[in-house]
């Protein structure tokens, strides 16, 4: 069984790495794409960002349908107004605040709206629990994408040096 504080604290890591990724990657450098037709590593930590605002704020907002042709515009009442060309401190920060105030609202839910039934961007019917863990795994994925931008860049992510520390105190 999944618990709801191992969700939370899970997603509150992440973001904390997705921080420090944004604050980290050469700051001259946040429009950088490898190929002209991918996202750059601003536009993916403001999608990061953005997404987690939207689908967490619609599930704080009771939301049962996450999908459909409205669902992009529902979401947009909870994006962060940052500016989209934000320097690495102020995304970071942003970054930060966001996570721990859609956080704090989602520890007040009870178990019983945890286990209500919504319908996912794809049209699946899960859990509100189980969509609070895809908005965690969707960050995961993007920050991913992160972490190979900082590697194109010669920047180790802080991920890999924890374990690359944890290892040599062996």
């Amino acid at each position: 069984m999944v618990r709801l504080e191992s969700v939370l604290n899970s997603w509150r890591t992440v973001r904390q790495d997705t921080a420090l990724a944004v604050e980290e990657f050469p700051a001259g450098e946040l429009d950088f794409k490898p190929t002209p037709e991918v996202d750059s590593f601003r536009q993916i930590a403001m999608h990061i960002l953005q997404a987690g605002n939207g689908l967490s704020g619609l599930l704080i907002d009771g939301e049962e349908m996450l999908s459909g042709p409205e669902f992009r515009e529902k979401m947009k009442k909870h994006f962060s107004t940052i500016a989209p060309d934000a320097d690495s401190a102020a995304l970071a920060a942003e970054l930060r605040t966001a996570v721990e105030s859609k956080i704090a609202a989602l520890e007040k839910q009870s178990p019983e709206w945890y286990a209500q039934i919504v319908t996912r961007v794809d049209g699946q019917k899960v859990t509100r629990l189980e969509m609070l863990q895809f908005v965690k795994e969707h960050e995961l994925t993007h920050r991913a994408q992160l972490f190979m931008y900082m590697r194109l860049k010669g920047v180790v992510p802080a991920t890999t040096r924890r374990r690359l520390a944890m290892q040599a105190k062996r």
